[in-house]
């Protein structure tokens, strides 16, 4: 029997945070801010106490845009300082070309030379930033990295240019002498009608383009593969398949919708159970990043009841996986179907294509079993 103190989320657990999302004050495009912002130095604290590993951050969640040198350097000295005393990691950092409206047509892709090259500038910064805060994973998400319309620019030039870009990054790390990985995350669409390489197939072909791919790696989100239909959990064995997964953003999602960012496991049980439990035995050591935010309806203590509710969640799946290899009957049908498939029958002749056509696999029941095992009948 699992007790309270092993669903109690430990600095080993590797969960982390975004500024950007226990920091959502749920606006959305019908409606302004129902919650105040949250400080920075706030969140470090009261996610250190609530268990998390880390805490992640666009560069603009930390340093506003407009900055001087000055302030920069005094609110970065004072958030190292608040992750000192509360032993904080910040694993990844990401960068804000999605916000200005000077990206309003793209940024590391956009057909203005001015625009890519001031996105190039301000991406090498936030790398900066990150290496000064410990990070060495650099999350990419290319939300203005897309069109609305195509009759203005071909789509392969903006993939050129995304390359180009992206080459330039991979140089400035090398040249610096820095740690860092890049993680490419895909999503459909929104905020553009369509945004380049959508999915983890995409970004992995795409990785393999560029100048420096062994740098390049992605980082899939569940939400994301949800709004075009697909299934996470295919999407991260891809990325894990490749190589290539070098961080994960873990929430929920209905399909079909705008991207809703949900509490981890707010929605689909049984695909969380199988995205965990995929994570678990592939071994996968990376942060386990919850890229979500509390609903609308909640005032800022209902905040961290939505974080704890996505560590404790993930908790408690995993010990949903440790009982399905331990539950004697999912173990003995799992036994039956690996028997099945290790029985040597060469299809040779009408009879054995007919015996392999009505054999039965048993998956209903072993679906079943699996259901009852989340719902916590077994």
């Amino acid at each position: 029997m699992t007790t309270s103190t092993e669903l109690k989320p430990q600095p080993s657990d590797r969960f982390t945070f975004g500024l950007w999302t226990v920091g959502n004050r749920g606006r959305d495009p019908f409606g302004d801010a129902v919650r105040p912002p949250l400080n920075p130095v706030t969140t470090v604290q009261r996610l250190s106490q609530l268990g998390a590993y880390g805490v992640t951050l666009h560069d603009n969640d930390l340093v506003p845009i407009d900055a001087t040198p000055g302030e920069r350097d005094r609110i970065v000295r004072e958030f190292r300082q608040a992750l000192a005393d509360w032993n904080l990691k910040v694993p990844m950092v990401t960068v804000n070309l999605f916000y200005d409206p000077v990206f309003k047509d793209g940024a590391l892709s956009s057909s203005v030379r001015s625009v890519r090259a001031y996105a190039v500038e301000k991406t090498q910064r936030a790398m900066d930033l990150g290496v000064e805060l410990g990070a060495e994973i650099f999350v990419l998400w290319g939300g203005r990295e897309g069109a609305e319309m195509d009759a203005a620019r071909d789509a392969r030039e903006g993939l050129r240019y995304y390359r180009e870009s992206l080459n330039t990054l991979c140089e400035y790390i090398v040249r610096q002498g820095y740690s860092l990985k890049i993680a490419l995350e895909p999503k459909p669409n929104e905020p553009r009608s369509d945004i380049y390489l959508p999915t983890v197939g995409s970004m992995l072909a795409f990785i393999q383009t560029l100048d420096r791919p062994d740098l390049v790696g992605v980082n899939p989100e569940v939400a994301h593969a949800k709004m075009a239909g697909l299934n996470p959990v295919h999407e991260v064995a891809q990325a894990i398949d490749a190589g290539k997964l070098f961080h994960i953003d873990l929430n929920d999602q209905r399909i079909g919708r705008f991207d809703q960012d949900l509490r981890f496991g707010s929605d689909d049980l049984k695909g969380t159970f199988y995205l965990v439990k995929l994570l678990e035995d592939s071994g996968y050591q990376g942060p386990l990043h919850f890229d979500a935010h509390a609903y609308r309806t909640e005032d800022p203590e209902g905040v961290w009841d939505f974080a704890a509710g996505c560590m404790r969640t993930y908790l408690i799946f995993r010990e949903k996986v440790r009982r399905f290899y331990q539950d004697a009957e999912i173990q003995a049908a799992l036994q039956e179907w690996q028997a099945l498939c290790a029985e040597e029958r060469p299809i040779r002749t009408a009879e054995d294509r007919q015996y392999w056509g009505a054999v039965g696999y048993r998956y209903e029941r072993l679906d079943q079993l699996v259901n009852e095992l989340i719902l916590g009948l077994r």
